[in-house]
């Protein structure tokens, strides 16, 4: 027998990424001081983050983190059903349940943890999950582990969605589909999502991700926006990392399917919960998040002068009212050349490349965040411009060598 060397195959592997121009270096940050970042012995404006409202440095969520630790100490100790459960987790629970007017809600260690338990706990090998060809790749892998069919529909396709359901009519069925897309920063359209599945008696699950703390009343996210409620859509998703600032996620939704993911989703059972310090800060931030309002205002404001002045100087952008705005640049190598070229000004944007974007489609992922001012917004698309116009003259030229960016 001639066993396959598992050597070659990721020298294979990596010898392609490295012809693509698709290898991926972590970058090290030193320090982090409001939206600028240490790197490499540089201070870069940070405009590839997702600390949207700004609340990740804010004094009252390190406080609380700091407090907290101080009382509760450093770990979680244990998974939720053994002996980790703490009152924090609980009041952390209450507060995003409240906030999200949802009757319930559960934590989990992280977004894609979160992701894997809903499809895992609710489809089995005979259901069926329909989603979005653009979704988070945690909601494409959370189908394959759950071991059910996986139909993807076209972006933003309702009726793409509605004939992948109708092609399992009698599977215990499952949409799942970003609110705000990651990469595109576009919103999904979920009322047409939840007549969809109402019709055809499957249950919506909405990823809000970068849409809570960010999009509708209050910061309740795009399905607030949208109009709807938990009758419309049974479960979504809310990470604590972004918006809030922290780590961890927590799913909010019907109480009986809470109970029913507490019960059986493997990646809540059999992991250490969350430390109880960590549940504290995001505590906090929830209260900073609904009270705050001038954060969201802010960003609008941001998100309307970067849009406006990226006109100006012909850069091409993809439709969002978010704070993620992408600029595409086509090719692999035209987007580390862009990439670098900006951060040599001083601003720091990630190059996003396939396959975490379609093929053709590399761009460069601008997050705003409350933390930026009106100049900062104005000096990155002056660079952003300048970037352009250099690849553009030198035919992209090579990627430059730790420069690179890993997809988000």
């Amino acid at each position: 027998m001639t066993r396959a060397s598992w050597r070659e195959r990721i020298d294979t592997a990596r010898a392609a990424r490295i012809q693509a121009s698709r290898t991926r270096v972590r970058r090290t940050v030193t320090h982090r001081d409001g939206a600028y970042c240490e790197l490499d012995g540089r201070r870069l404006l940070n405009f590839c983050g997702n600390d949207y409202l700004g609340l990740s440095q804010h004094f009252a969520v390190v406080n609380a983190l700091q407090d907290a630790a101080a009382r509760e100490g450093a770990g979680g100790l244990a998974s939720h059903l053994v002996c980790g459960h703490h009152a924090l987790h609980e009041r952390l629970e209450a507060a995003l349940a409240d906030w999200l007017e949802a009757p319930a809600a559960l934590l989990f260690g992280s977004g894609f943890l979160a992701n894997l338990a809903v499809v895992q706990a609710v489809l089995g090998d005979d259901g069926v999950c329909v989603q979005d060809r653009l979704n988070h790749a945690s909601l494409i892998d959370a189908a394959r582990v759950a071991g059910c069919k996986l139909r993807r529909y076209p972006h933003n396709d309702a009726e793409g969605a509605l004939r992948q359901l109708k092609s399992e009519p009698d599977a215990c069925a499952l949409l799942a589909t970003d609110g705000v897309f990651s990469m595109d920063g576009d919103v999904a359209p979920l009322r047409e999502l939840a007549l969809v599945t109402r019709v055809q008696r499957a249950l919506l699950y909405v990823d809000e991700a970068h849409g809570v703390g960010v999009c509708g009343p209050d910061g309740r996210g795009s399905v607030a926006e949208a109009g709807l409620t938990t009758a419309q859509v049974p479960l979504r998703l809310v990470t604590l990392g972004k918006a809030l600032g922290g780590v961890g996620a927590a799913v909010v939704g019907d109480a009986d399917l809470i109970a029913h993911l507490a019960e059986t989703a493997r990646p809540y059972l059999y992991t250490t919960a969350m430390p109880p310090a960590q549940a504290a800060s995001s505590l906090a931030a929830v209260g900073l998040a609904r009270r705050e309002h001038w954060r969201r205002e802010k960003l609008a404001e941001l998100v309307a002068r970067f849009r406006s002045r990226a006109a100006l100087h012909d850069l091409e952008l993809l439709p969002s009212d978010t704070p993620i705005q992408p600029v595409l640049c086509g090719e692999d190598a035209r987007a580390l050349a862009m990439a670098s070229s900006v951060e040599r000004a001083g601003y720091w944007v990630a190059a996003i490349r396939p396959p975490t974007v379609p093929e053709g489609r590399a761009r460069l992922r601008v997050t705003l965040s409350a933390l930026h001012s009106a100049r900062d917004v104005d000096g990155l698309v002056d660079a952003l411009a300048k970037a352009r116009d250099l690849s553009a003259g030198s035919g992209s030229g090579p990627a430059v060598a730790g420069r690179d960016a890993v997809p988000a």
